[in-house]
């Protein structure tokens, strides 16, 4: 090019020099770009050697492409040279626009040094602007933009005229140089969005086999699986159901997806619902079946999250635990119920009393213990007695003991005594070790000093005035039988009779009356009512709402609902039963409530003892 004078240049060399521009656009990758514009400068720019140094992200620059002399380029491709080393570079020489010209006579300096290069001796230059073989010239490449982001260096050699570039010559490289930059610029845009198309489409590719392997496992889990909506009008919505939650509730997926959680929960467990959190939260509960009946399942929450608007839907495991809950309760029913009777037991029977007592008396006298105010109102309890004993002359909440036999008016029924001959099946009354009388009375009111003290939960100890709270107090009826009061009633039952029958045909006969027996206090009783086996053959009766006639009317027909007698094995044998009614109330521990009742009914024991005696 430079052997054409200036600023004669033919259109021949125009036409090159917009050639190997335009094939600069033409590569189709970073590395064809490179090595197009290395071939460029060759056989558009007129010099016999070209080299392109791409600076790397470290910031040092590689040689990326040659062309030119096939031995140079295996010698120096690849190699890197450090970023200072380049910044000094074009820091030297005389300054051609863009350009950087290191003249010979400097540049010996540089033979050291760690950038990548080549270079052959040759004499001194006859004439002033001939090109010595270590002449150096540098093309700096700038990032498109107006910017000074360095991109790389074009170095080139050997001009084909054998002198240095003239102006025209010096504005073609620095301009070829701009446009180099600008392919390099636009191929590594093009590399980044194949790399940008083929990661997406590499996530796209398992994002789709993540939804199949989600659908999947969805639809073809063993257990229930739900998408429900999180949020707005439709909060709690089933979108989605799999086929084993369909077969669960024994509804269609369509139907389904018409409830939401909570239409389908049973009415009981919508607060454990509520209270289950969406995230990790998990519950136990039932839920509706399509025939109305109810199952028990355990929910597993988790939430599906979305990046940009949070989170969006709520999946939910449905595992079914309806054997589970029924062996649970089968083996809680097992733990609180008499294996032979299937009534409560011991354990049950007093924590049912348990959750109706309180330690605060309800509507007792602050004077009188608990028990002493209810075995007064009932004549059971002398106050001034030695120890505290009970007089079995002064109880008349069933029989009237210091009046004679039978039943008193109040009951409208008489007591018939059972005679104790020879092989009615009774045996006559064994006297009872009586309980620890008490030191002194109950008085919940006063505080360890022995003063009255108001209570800090409320309760006036001198208006007798209870706080609001959750519990409702429960208080014995009036002595009055007329006064209308109601309490929870307490029936301690003893079978008269039962050793005997157990001793003379065997235990089997003994556990079929006893089945019998529990038959019967059952049926006489209300629906809400507790009948219980304390043991052996002694039960007990909770009956709340009754007043004094009431209990004692109930007494009357469990008795005569006893005494029919028994066929057991082709024979029929009978048994008596004694009742002793106590009353719960609120100060009363559960001992003390069934320490009164079982008093009373040894009491009832030993009157109709002496009502035999003098019959006899």
């Amino acid at each position: 090019m430079e052997t054409e004078s200036e600023p004669y240049v033919r259109l021949a060399t125009l036409r090159q020099l917009h050639d190997v521009v335009g094939e600069l656009n033409t590569a189709r990758s970073l590395a064809d770009t490179l090595q197009t514009v290395a071939d460029g400068i060759v056989k558009g720019l007129g010099y016999e050697l070209a080299c392109v140094n791409l600076v790397q992200p470290d910031g040092d620059l590689v040689v990326a492409a040659f062309s030119g002399n096939a031995a140079a380029e295996a010698l120096i491709t690849g190699r890197v040279g450090a970023r200072a080393s380049w910044e000094r570079r074009l820091s030297m020489g005389e300054t051609w626009g863009e350009l950087r010209y290191i003249p010979h006579t400097e540049g010996w300096i540089l033979l050291e040094d760690d950038v990548p290069q080549w270079y052959t001796e040759g004499p001194d230059p006859r004439f002033e602007d001939e090109w010595h073989p270590q002449d150096r010239l540098y093309a700096p490449m700038y990032a498109p933009g107006g910017g000074r982001e360095l991109l790389g260096v074009i170095s080139v050699d050997r001009p084909r005229g054998g002198r240095r570039p003239g102006p025209w010559g010096r504005e073609a490289l620095q301009m070829y140089a701009s446009q180099a930059a600008i392919a390099i610029s636009n191929a590594r845009l093009r590399a980044n969005m194949q790399r940008a198309l083929v990661r997406l489409e590499r996530e796209q590719q398992a994002l789709r086999a993540s939804e199949e392997s989600f659908r999947q496992a969805f639809e073809y889990a063993p257990s229930g699986m739900a998408i429900a909506e999180m949020g707005g009008d439709q909060h709690g919505r089933l979108l989605r159901t799999n086929d084993a939650l369909c077969r669960l509730l024994g509804r269609s997926a369509s139907a389904i997806r018409r409830y939401s959680f909570s239409d389908l929960v049973h009415p009981e467990d919508i607060g454990t619902l509520l209270r289950t959190s969406a995230e990790g939260g998990r519950a136990e509960l039932r839920l509706a079946r399509r025939d109305s009946t109810y199952v028990w399942v355990s929910l597993r929450n988790s939430v599906v999250a979305d990046t940009t608007d949070g989170p969006r839907f709520l999946l939910t495991h449905v595992e079914d635990i309806e054997e589970r809950k029924r062996n649970e309760l089968q083996l809680a029913h097992r733990a609180s119920h008499d294996s032979l009777t299937g009534l409560p037991n011991s354990a049950e029977l007093r924590a049912r009393l348990s959750a109706r007592l309180c330690e605060r008396p309800g509507a007792i006298s602050v004077r009188e213990s608990a028990v002493q105010a209810v075995d007064k109102a009932f004549g059971g309890y002398e106050g001034g007695g030695p120890n505290g004993a009970y007089d079995e002359g002064g109880y008349g909440g069933v029989v009237p003991y210091g009046q004679g036999p039978g039943y008193n008016g109040t009951s409208g029924a008489a007591y018939a005594p059972v005679p104790t001959s020879p092989g009615s099946g009774y045996e006559p009354y064994e006297p009872y070790e009586a309980y620890e009388p008490y030191e002194r009375p109950y008085d919940p009111y006063a505080d360890p000093t022995g003063e009255r003290a108001f209570q800090g939960d409320g309760f006036d100890a001198s208006s007798g005035v209870a706080p609001l709270d959750h519990h409702v107090h429960t208080v014995a009826p009036g002595a009055d039988p007329d006064d209308g009061s109601k309490g929870l009633a307490v029936l301690f039952c003893d079978l008269d009779g039962f050793k005997s029958i157990n001793d003379r045909f065997g235990h089997n006969t003994g556990d079929a009356v006893l089945i019998e027996v529990a038959r019967r206090l059952n049926t006489g009783v209300r629906d809400g009512d507790t009948v219980a086996r304390l043991g052996g053959d002694e039960f007990v009766v909770l009956a709340d709402g009754l007043g004094a006639t009431d209990a004692a009317d109930l007494a009357v027909r469990l008795r005569n609902a006893i005494i029919p007698p028994i066929r057991v094995d082709g024979r029929a044998v009978r048994v008596g039963a004694s009742f002793g009614i106590g009353w719960a109330s609120c100060g009363m521990t559960v001992e003390e409530v069934l320490k009164s009742a079982d008093q009373r009914m040894y009491i009832e024991k030993r009157s109709r003892k002496t009502v035999h005696r003098r019959a006899g």
